[in-house]
């Protein structure tokens, strides 16, 4: 049998060589995304208050404190922006305005 360039055995061939840089191709693109991504999130887990406000500033009718655990349901972002802050082992007066739910 003779091959004809026209035929699909043909294409599906050339195909074939090429998928590994496809899947790779796509790979990295994914991989881009992925970092993107989290850098972004890094950037807006700034620990410093935008309003420049700290803790004790914004709770002064609690001369004691207020500990910043959370017990209610908070999204992800706040989580990780806690962690970044180190709200954990943050001590009173010293604790990120961050580490408080808005």
């Amino acid at each position: 049998m003779f091959e004809i360039h026209g035929s699909s055995k043909f294409m599906t061939d050339k195909l074939n060589r090429f998928w590994p840089l496809i899947a790779s191709a796509a790979f990295a693109v994914v991989l881009a995304a992925n970092a993107a991504q989290s850098a972004a999130a890094l950037k807006e887990a700034n620990p410093v208050s935008s309003s420049g406000q700290t803790a004790e500033q914004m709770f002064a009718d609690a001369p004691d404190g207020v500990d910043p655990v959370v017990t209610g349901p908070v999204s992800a972002s706040f989580r990780q922006k806690q962690q970044v802050a180190g709200c954990d082992s943050a001590v009173w007066p010293k604790i990120p305005a961050v580490c408080y739910p808005d």
